[in-house]
């Protein structure tokens, strides 16, 4: 495997691993769930500015990998957009990047 896939994983797994962590140490925390975690992405200003920046830019990476997928034909590649909205861009696009350059 070319060193630059394996970069890729590397941070698609460090994409998907890390940020959970600290999601399910808040969760622990709070006790409230997945409910009380999103409610804290909209506690203040700097935090819903980040929600919708992190939104934003997930949906356009969306857009690319469909519109890639579809001229490339590489149906498989489409597993990175629930990467992307169940875990997040941190794991979605690395992984992206990784297939798409196999």
């Amino acid at each position: 495997m070319a060193p630059i896939r394996m970069t890729y994983l590397a941070l698609a797994i460090w994409g998907a691993v890390h940020p959970m962590y600290w999601f399910v140490r808040y969760m622990r925390e709070t006790g409230t769930g997945l409910s009380g975690l999103i409610d804290a992405w909209y506690v203040n200003a700097s935090t819903t500015g980040l929600t919708w920046d992190l939104t934003i830019a997930a949906i356009a990476l969306t857009v690319w990998i469909v519109a890639e997928t579809a001229k490339r034909k590489a149906w498989r590649n489409l597993i990175a957009i629930p990467a992307i909205f169940c875990i997040g861009v941190s794991c979605g696009l690395p992984l992206y990047l990784f297939l798409r350059t196999r």
